[in-house]
């Protein structure tokens, strides 16, 4: 069965409603589940997910928001923090290390992290037993493909165009996922312009779907109570993961 992956943004517009919401959409096919750790600069990142940053910044977000509310999930539902390299940086690799493993956290996505980068901390990951996701572009080579599968763990984020998070774009991706099946068995997902209109379409010839921005959209939408969010999005994860899967 294709799995389904789903961001949220961490803590908006409270810790509460994000573990309600969490929860909910794993009863509703969510497979794992992206936390989103909100930053000033989301360089990765679409309109709808960077509003969302700001919005959670500006309601006071803190890093303790992030654990508590990992505290609540962590143990329910396969979840990773998604977040942009400062604050690993500024609190050192192995503190959200540390603290991933003591909310039972799987690993980490950090877009604007290189792979060069990222691979003076690798013996840290192995020691914490978490995974550092790796994302693999549309127009990867073949040489810079095998370098990225050599140590991925629990999936790989294929992105399906050049650019942000958000935007509907199609590109031929045949090549690329031949090419990365040919060095890994690891789960392979595709993520970037994933909604309910495209996900049967983008799953073919992977293992499952990223899906962001769709979800993200009605956190912001402010005619909307609570529960109303809730449901919205519960409904849209079991619409995907019903889809991807017919």
């Amino acid at each position: 069965m294709k799995k389904l992956v789903g961001y949220i943004t961490a803590s908006l517009p409270n810790n509460n409603f994000t573990v309600d919401l969490a929860l909910s959409m794993k009863d509703s096919g969510l497979d794992i589940l992206e936390l989103g750790m909100p930053f000033s600069d989301p360089i990765a990142d679409g309109g709808i997910i960077e509003e969302a940053n700001v919005k959670a910044l500006e309601k006071g977000y803190k890093l303790e928001n992030l654990f508590s509310i990992s505290q609540e999930i962590g143990s329910k539902i396969d979840t990773f923090w998604m977040g942009y390299s400062n604050p690993f940086y500024n609190k050192g690799f192995e503190y959200f290390l540390k603290k991933s493993k003591d909310y039972g956290i799987k690993g980490f996505l950090i877009p604007d992290l290189s792979y060069e980068e990222s691979k003076k901390n690798i013996e840290l990951f192995d020691l914490y037993n978490r995974s550092l996701i790796n994302f693999i572009a549309p127009n990867s080579t073949k040489n810079r493909i095998k370098t990225l599968v050599s140590n991925a763990k629990d999936f790989i984020y294929l992105v399906s165009y050049t650019g942000i998070t958000g935007v509907n774009k199609n590109q031929d991706l045949s090549l690329v996922i031949e090419n990365i099946k040919s060095y890994t068995k690891v789960p392979l997902y595709i993520g970037f312009g994933v909604d309910e209109k495209t996900a049967y379409e983008k799953a073919k010839g992977v293992d499952g779907v990223i899906v962001g921005s769709a979800f993200v959209k009605y956190l912001l939408d402010d005619s909307l109570s609570f529960n109303e969010k809730i449901s919205k999005i519960s409904k849209i994860s079991k619409n995907i993961k019903d889809q991807i899967n017919s």
